[in-house]
């Protein structure tokens, strides 16, 4: 391959294609969903460079206006990167420099590939983190309303598959949303690291020039600088894996739900009935509605967690500063959130389409689900509750046992008689909008960035 200026490391040397290839990798493909972000960093840097002193304004303003032009053709899938091209970086800059001339050639003062791709990378994780929190706060939203039509509603409660007490569906719907509020309250410390602007770090240790690092942080809505520029280097992938750890622990929640899914679905259980839109059938068995909808999602589940495995694998092990394993992140890192955005979506989906079956349900808690109960209503009557629990066992063991089922019920805070999903509503809500709050500050901030 001779070189032709089209690589922004280009230096009249020679370059092996197959070895050209090599390097480059995937990146014509996966840069294709950092485009935006990148032009965004970029339309930043230039409006600083300007603040600076470093680049006249009105050559900055012609390079925002190409900038968000750029953006809104990668937006619209519009905006290809030639392979000879390498990545999304060096594409940006071919544009401008075609366009504008030498004018796209200063975009690059003060910066270097390094911190590039990891603003356009940040931004990009940073924006489909808070998606993802839609996503989820509208799964929690279809578990609270499950839970609100189906408080009354029996349903076994099971220890090691075998039947247990007595529970509802309600307390059954109220559990996926409380463990969904604890991972939308734990996206906010996720964001947190990714609220650090971290332009500036050049190849990880700063630039000789009086560039206003504060000021490219307030021009993209971050909190704050991420101060260390070898701390910047450092933090690739640390802060990819805290995300895909995350969405991964997120599907840790929902693969419980897709189990009991598939379980109660069944004909043995009949509890629940898979409407025919998530169900497929069989090549050779005319009868088989299968739930294949259900044993994907809880396969994807998995893989989740295979992604976050596989990007804190290729980024830990490193000494500091920047190594070109770090290329790797980036198609997994896409990957597993695409495919947490898509598992999330259709779950909703799912929730409220669950028709219950309550006969099927009031039929199987049977009285020795109230074996406990019982020896609660002795123990009222002022009976040890060792000697309460062998009464029980006794009757049952005779065959005698008739228990009251209305005698007790659990009306502490998350109990059967008191599943508290008004407060739930309220945490749910007070989460979507501390979501909702920082999604309109970065709308905000890219309309500030764009305007003329």
């Amino acid at each position: 391959m001779k070189p032709d200026g089209s690589t922004l490391w280009a230096k009249d040397l020679p370059l092996d294609v197959a070895i050209h290839r090599f390097t480059v990798g995937e990146d014509p493909d996966t840069d294709l969903a950092l485009l935006a972000w990148d032009a965004l960093g970029s339309a930043a840097h230039a409006r600083m460079l300007a603040s600076a002193g470093l680049l006249e304004p009105a050559d900055a303003a012609a390079l925002v206006r190409g900038l968000k032009r750029i953006a809104n053709l990668a937006r619209q899938n519009a905006f290809p990167i030639p392979p000879h091209m390498e990545d999304g970086h060096t594409a940006i800059e071919a544009d401008l420099t075609r366009s504008l001339g030498p004018v796209g050639q200063r975009i690059h003062l003060g910066r270097s590939r390094n911190d590039q791709v990891i603003l356009a990378l940040r931004l990009y994780l940073r924006d489909a983190l808070l998606r993802l929190g839609v996503r989820v706060s509208d799964l929690a939203q279809a578990f609270l309303g499950f839970a609100r039509e189906h408080q009354q509603t029996p349903l076994p409660g099971y220890t090691h598959l075998r039947r247990a007490m007595p529970s509802t569906f309600g307390m059954w719907g109220a559990a996926f949303a409380e463990g969904l509020l604890e991972e939308l309250e734990a996206l906010q410390s996720v964001y947190q690291r990714l609220d650090r602007c971290p332009l500036g770090s050049a190849a990880g240790f700063g630039v000789p020039l009086p560039i206003d690092r504060e000021l490219t942080a307030k021009l993209l809505g971050f909190s704050k600088v991420q101060r260390s520029p070898i701390d910047v280097q450092n933090s690739r992938g640390r802060h990819e894996t805290a995300l895909l750890q995350w969405a991964a622990s997120t599907g840790g929640v929902m693969e419980k739900f897709l189990w009991d899914v598939s379980f109660y679905s069944t004909e043995e259980f009949g509890f629940l009935k898979l409407p025919d839109a998530f169900t497929t059938g069989s090549s050779i068995m005319p009868q088989k509605k299968n739930p294949d909808v259900v044993e994907l999602a809880r396969g994807r589940c998995r893989e989740l967690r295979g992604n976050a495995g596989l990007v804190d694998q290729i980024g830990t092990g490193l000494p500091s500063s920047y190594h070109r394993d770090l290329q790797l992140l980036k198609r997994p890192v896409i990957q597993g959130l695409r495919q947490a955005d898509e598992l999330f979506a259709v779950l909703a989906r799912l929730v409220p389409a669950l028709k219950v079956n309550a006969e099927a349900t009031a039929t199987a808690s049977t009285d020795e689900l109230y074996a406990a109960h019982q020896a609660y209503v002795y123990v009222q009557g002022g009976l040890p509750f060792r000697e309460a629990y062998r009464k029980v066992a006794q009757q049952i063991q005779e065959g005698t046992f008739a228990p009251d089922r209305a005698a007790l019920t659990a009306t502490h805070l998350g109990g059967a008689g008191n599943l508290g999903l008004d407060d739930l509503a309220a945490d749910l809500a007070a989460a979507r909008a501390w979501i909702e709050t920082r999604r309109e500050l970065q709308a905000e901030a890219e309309a500030a960035l764009w305007a003329s």
